[in-house]
């Protein structure tokens, strides 16, 4: 089969890509996704998230884990990704975050032109349609339905109370290039009276309302091998359906654009032959086209909750009174879009600083209406309520690299979590500020048992414990495929492969360096400005 586009991977930017791209109708565009539809009841209802995450079963969710973690006392991190058209997005908790401005200033002045705020803003706000409408930092006619939350939990407003009780901003939106403060997230969720209540995902977004479009092809179930290449251009990609059969192959006959998300696409580029020949040649992979940075500069957010048990059953738990009242939730939710069955679970938001000499935040706190305990794989008896936190820029940096040539084999990711002390010594920091925030007056009454021993965590040492046993990711890998101009880059400020033709990255793994928030809205919008580049470069 032959086209003019073939996307690899159909999470957040491949579905943005694959309906910029073929909104011409003479154009003819592929995507591959190795996972399923992504438009099941357990995408559609956000709570059901709940059920995906764990990966117990695997429903839509790689679910990889990472090696070995010296700074996490030797323990396998868990890191579950998107297998469903929306990737990711069909996943997650729907938080529509950007970051800071100081952050995308930040790429421009590591070399990545027209990646400053002020450039990727415009694009930011082509991709949303806010339900509060359209102003100068926010759009109202883009696929990508933002919401407020449909009935945040009256804790998650005492969390909020509690913050101000303690002297810290109170702030309505997180998306205006300076996110201090706490206040309440808003979601991509849908808004209109069709859908209303219904998860957002990249997919429902971009892909699906324009499936029928006799120009694009959409193949599930399709998990790449292979770039092929005439030369140094990239020509197309093997694949194969369902992990079995024979190979495939589609051909492109302007660009091949790999979207697989920060583990999978340098994963897919060494396979290929693209990267460190010490990386390739010990698992008999011929080298290509020699580029040392695929898959270095590895960022992610570690995570780390504090959590109580309460007696306040107006939340998720585990319990009759909560179940009895979770059905009526879930059947009000399927007439109305509203209701406890339509929540992120992160409701509370709050972006601090850890020092006042800082010039935007570094720590991120999601306030969370259920006990947390590894990922949601560790459930407990009863109700309760957690607070995650996470440095946003963090210093370590790992890799991701090749378990063997097998294309079928998960990639050997390595966050290399706390390998920078500084990290280590701002997570303590945003430990100790968010135990002020949950003792607070306003949280008083729903406070009845911490749950992991650490309102006896007194001494940096005690907190040092407590991290390096139970923190983890929060789902943003970042960075191994860097856009920039320097030797370690993978992809110019146009996300060109360095030295190849007809072969971009598109998604996460091109930030240079992690954005101060949550990083969904940041692929879309790098899809977005993606796909401008693309159909400039069209002679």
């Amino acid at each position: 089969m032959q086209f003019d586009y073939v996307i690899v991977g159909g999470g957040s930017a491949g579905c943005v890509l694959a309906n910029r791209l073929s909104a011409n109708p003479g154009t003819r565009v592929c995507l591959l996704e190795a996972g399923g539809g992504g438009n099941s009841i357990l995408v559609r209802m956000p709570a059901a998230v709940v059920a995906m995450l764990p990966g117990r079963p695997k429903i839509n969710n790689w679910a990889f884990e990472t090696v070995p973690q010296p700074g996490l006392n030797g323990r396998k991190g868990y890191q579950p990704r998107g297998r469903a058209l929306g990737g990711s997005s069909a996943i997650n908790a729907m938080l529509y975050v950007r970051g800071q401005r100081q952050d995308y200033d930040g790429w421009a002045d590591l070399g990545c032109e027209g990646w400053d705020w002020d450039s990727v803003l415009p694009y930011f706000k082509r991709s949303e349609n806010n339900e509060r409408g359209a102003d100068d930092l926010h759009g109202a006619d883009g696929p990508l339905q933002v919401s407020d939350q449909k009935e945040e939990r009256p804790i998650t407003r005492a969390f909020v109370e509690a913050a101000a009780q303690l002297q810290h901003k109170v702030t309505d939106d997180f998306n205006r290039g300076d996110n201090e403060g706490a206040g309440l997230y808003q979601v991509t969720q849908f808004h209109d009276p069709a859908k209303n209540g219904e998860r957002c995902s990249a997919a429902a977004a971009y892909l699906f309302p324009v499936m029928d479009r006799p120009n694009l092809t959409v193949i599930t179930g399709a998990q790449a091998r292979e770039i092929t290449f005439d030369g140094h251009r990239a020509t197309g990609v093997i694949y194969r359906q369902g992990g079995k059969g024979a190979d495939l192959t589609v051909t492109a006959t302007r660009e091949v654009l790999v979207c697989s998300g920060a583990l999978k696409s340098p994963q897919l580029l060494k396979l290929s032959g693209i990267g460190d020949p010490e990386d390739l040649t010990p698992h008999g992979i011929t080298v290509r086209h020699a580029l040392p940075g695929v898959g270095k500069n590895l960022q992610d957010h570690l995570d780390f909750i504090l959590a109580y048990k309460t007696k306040d059953t107006d939340n998720f738990g585990i319990g009759a009174a909560g179940t009895v009242g979770l059905t009526k939730h879930l059947m009000r939710w399927r007439k109305t879009g509203v209701s406890m069955a339509a929540t992120p679970f992160a409701e509370g938001a709050a972006f601090l600083k850890t020092s006042p000499d800082l010039d935007r935040p570094d720590i991120q706190l999601h306030f969370t209406i259920a006990l947390v305990d590894d990922h949601a794989r560790k459930l407990h008896l009863g109700y309760g309520f957690s607070c995650h936190i996470c440095k946003l820029r963090p210093e370590s940096r790992g890799t991701v690299s090749l378990h063997s040539a097998d294309p079928f084999a998960a990639p050997a990711i390595d966050p290399a979590f706390l390998s920078d002390p500084r990290d280590l010594d701002t997570m303590i920091k945003g430990a100790r500020m968010t135990r002020e925030i949950l003792e607070a007056p306003a949280l008083a009454k729903y406070r009845h048992k911490e749950m992991f021993g650490t309102d006896t965590a007194r001494t940096d040492a005690d907190w040092e414990r407590h991290i390096r046993a139970r923190a983890d990711t929060i789902y943003h890998p970042v960075g191994t495929c860097k856009m920039g101009v320097d030797d370690m880059a993978v992809v110019d400020p146009q996300l060109r492969v360095r030295g190849l033709q007809g072969l971009r990255v598109v998604d996460a793994s091109v930030m240079p360096t992690l954005v101060s928030g949550n990083t969904n809205a940041p692929t879309i919008m790098i899809a977005e400005k993606a796909a401008d580049m693309i159909l400039a470069d069209v002679v």
